[in-house]
């Protein structure tokens, strides 16, 4: 049985060590015990359990005090009978913020598709109050996650798949790789059985020979550097994640031997001059595959995800990839829009970045409630939440919509991704399968209902052609260019077919 983790190591990894904030998450975690003593989780382990160790993973991933606190009181309201009042009365208006924003998640009781539907919209609300809400939400759920073999048989498979399709995508895009990673791989069995247990087997098959050819290549490549007179660097393995490397086999028809990325070696530098004279060093040494060269510095993911990444021969017939960043550049990899909250500041964004990696969320405003405002518009004062995700927040969608929404935002939002550029390399971030007229809605409407053509790297391309990863997409248009009923069949995304469907039906209104 897991034990009940103790205070003193919840404020032992938080990287705030003033007196004021380790004080309110010690009054945190006795009000909370307190209020839970009488009630059990399904395995029969004491309820405050979960929350201590909600409280423990928001420290661990370097949030503040309050946010620790709340994570520590995110049930007190909804299951033990706190009020409102005392919650600000002991912790203060931040603190019963936050947790008011996780207990109306919380609060939900639908079924099916209205249930889902509705659950996104009560987390993009919650968001643009406070992001917050949304990442003691996130630990809350990859606690749950990691327990579910003792939630009742009937419950498990809807939450594991709950936690795929909604709660582990949701990470992904804000850039929280390792969260997005241990929720799928503790759902993954509960959701797909048979289909975990596959990959297992297959990557047991190749597990000792992988991590002996990753041992040989970690110390010829300390060895190498060291020749080159780099001395600050260090180096660790990343193994990819089952669930990660089940979707990987569906799309190479379970060929293992297609997969280059199951175990990585990561070389983390203090600059990013030092990134590009290891990857010389790197191309000097092993030969790289062509094709598997992605410069994610450069052009960074619009989740602000930044490394390079390439994969090298190891001379064993065989290939292995490399992936090289800074110290600030792993961090931010890891954790995402986490790394970004500092103590003092709700959201400290650095490098000019605004929104905190939140500009996939525009997409799903409804058209009537767009305004013309640009993606990079002036933050509003609740948290630097950009005013669009606010107007997302409101959107409502009618019970008889919600399967469709549902499987647009599935299509959409929770896919996986396509980065391709402008010509002034711009990135947009599309579904995977989607084409040049996907792009060019993508980008701005007026342009995309005036498209006669598109060239991809250069080259003149049908419009039902499927973007690939680093693709450059110029396009182009004419003053009589107009959206044909082809173009609606051809798209991919719901932005592209809701806006060709609005630019139709204008066309069918003006001809009659």
């Amino acid at each position: 049985m897991e034990s009940v983790k103790p205070v003193n190591e919840i404020l032992s990894v938080m990287n705030a060590k003033d007196e004021q904030g380790q004080t309110l998450v010690r009054k945190a975690y006795e009000f909370s015990k307190k209020a839970h003593e009488t009630q059990t989780r399904y395995s029969g382990e004491p309820y405050f359990l979960h929350t201590a160790e909600t409280g423990y993973l928001i420290a661990e991933i370097g949030m503040d005090a309050q946010t620790v606190a709340a994570g520590l009181l995110h049930d007190t309201m909804e299951d033990a009978g706190v009020t409102a009042a005392t919650m600000e009365q002991e912790f203060g208006p931040e603190v019963l913020s936050l947790v008011r924003g996780v207990t109306k998640l919380g609060a939900l009781r639908y079924r099916g598709a209205e249930r889902h539907t509705e659950s996104l919209r009560k987390l993009f609300a919650a968001t643009a109050e406070d992001i917050r809400v949304l990442i003691i939400k996130l630990m809350d759920r990859l606690h749950n996650a990691k327990t579910l073999a003792h939630v009742p048989e009937h419950k498990r498979e809807r939450i594991a798949l709950e936690t795929l399709e909604i709660y582990a995508p949701i990470a992904d895009r804000l850039g929280m790789s390792v969260i997005k990673t241990e929720l799928e791989d503790a759902a993954f069995p509960f959701a797909y059985k048979k289909e975990y247990e596959k990959t297992l087997e297959l990557l047991k098959e190749r597990k000792n020979e992988n991590e002996k050819r990753l041992e040989k290549l970690e110390k010829d490549a300390k060895r190498e550097l060291a020749e080159a007179g780099i001395r600050t660097f260090r180096m660790e393995a990343r193994v990819k994640g089952v669930y990660s490397l089940f979707r990987k086999l569906e799309r190479k028809d379970w060929d293992i031997t297609k997969i280059f990325d199951i175990l990585a070696l990561r070389m983390i530098v203090p600059t990013i001059a030092d990134c590009y004279t290891v990857l010389g060093v790197v191309h000097k040494h092993w030969r790289p595959v062509p094709g598997k060269i992605k410069d994610y510095i450069a052009f960074p993911k619009p989740n602000g995800y930044q490394s390079i990444h390439t994969t090298v021969y190891t001379g064993d017939g065989s290939a292995i990839e490399i992936q090289i960043r800074t110290e600030s550049q792993h961090r931010e990899a890891q954790f995402g829009i986490a790394s970004h909250l500092t103590y003092k500041e709700v959201l400290g964004y650095t490098d000019g970045q605004r929104g905190g990696g939140l500009e996939w969320i525009r997409q799903f405003i409804p058209i009537g409630r767009r305004k013309a405002a640009p993606i990079s518009e002036e933050p509003t004062r609740h948290g630097n939440v950009p005013q669009w995700v606010k107007e997302l927040a409101g959107a409502h969608v009618a019970a008889d919509e919600s399967e469709a929404y549902l499987d647009s935002i599935k299509s959409d939002f929770f896919s996986h991704r396509v980065f391709v550029f402008t010509p002034k390399a711009d990135v947009i971030d599309l579904p995977l399968g989607a084409t040049p007229i996907d792009f060019a809605y993508a980008i701005h409407s007026e342009i995309a209902n005036r498209m006669s053509g598109a060239k991809v790297n250069g080259k003149m391309v049908s419009l039902d052609i499927s973007l690939r990863n680093g693709d450059i997409v110029e396009i182009i248009t004419k003053p009589s260019g107009k959206p044909t009923r082809k173009w609606y069949d051809i798209a991919k995304t719901t932005l592209a077919k809701k806006m060709i469907r609005a630019a139709l039906a204008e066309s069918r209104k003006k001809a009659s």
